[in-house]
């Protein structure tokens, strides 16, 4: 709807994230479960996920003109970048690269080692949030990976935090970078 809309102003309230194993069937709306393959990153910290779309546009320059005549694309990222807040055999691979946590005989102790040569560690990646009872949305990345982390602070004030930046990939020249759905009724006019 055109205009100025209150109803349309959204608050991400409560959400969370999720990886996949590629390949692995996303919810087909917004009231489907996830799959069990898709594992739930558990808390992050109050500052969420943040999105961000950065498009590099190359300017065409030519001898007639001080302005670009045009401008063709020659790049986009999509990342999304949040900080976890528990440790376990989910997240600590994640955060670390790929690999597993494994435990050492029965002792109660479990191992994880990260790997001297970065190998890819390509997963599918969810964000779900909502707005109050009615306004649910998930964001599915069919092809992605941690690009960066942030320095982990062992501190004895403050919780651990594992933060990263996930970027996504593209599958192939047809398939989208991220799919949105939506159940919103601010889309009802659509």
């Amino acid at each position: 709807m055109a205009g100025s809309n209150a109803k349309e102003i959204r608050v991400a309230g409560s959400g969370r994230v999720l990886v996949a194993p590629l390949g692995t069937a996303a919810p087909a709306d917004t009231t489907a479960a996830w799959g069990a393959d898709w594992k739930d990153l558990g808390y992050t910290t109050t500052d969420g996920v943040k999105v961000a779309k950065k498009d590099k546009l190359d300017p065409i320059d030519t001898w007639q003109s001080v302005s670009p005549a045009r401008f063709v694309y020659s790049d986009r990222d999509l990342t999304f970048k949040f900080q976890m807040l528990q440790l376990n055999e989910d997240t600590i691979p994640f955060f670390f690269g790929g690999g597993t946590v494994a435990q050492v005989g029965t002792s109660g102790v479990y191992k994880y080692e990260m790997a001297a040569e970065p190998k890819f560690d390509e997963r599918m990646l969810g964000v779900e949030f909502t707005d109050g009872n009615d306004v649910k949305y998930r964001l599915v990345v069919a092809r992605g990976q941690v690009t960066e982390t942030e320095e982990m602070a062992l501190v004895r004030t403050a919780p651990l935090k594992l933060g990263v930046t996930y970027t996504a990939l593209a599958v192939d020249e047809k398939a989208p970078l991220v799919t949105f759905l939506m159940k919103d009724p601010a889309y009802a006019a659509v």
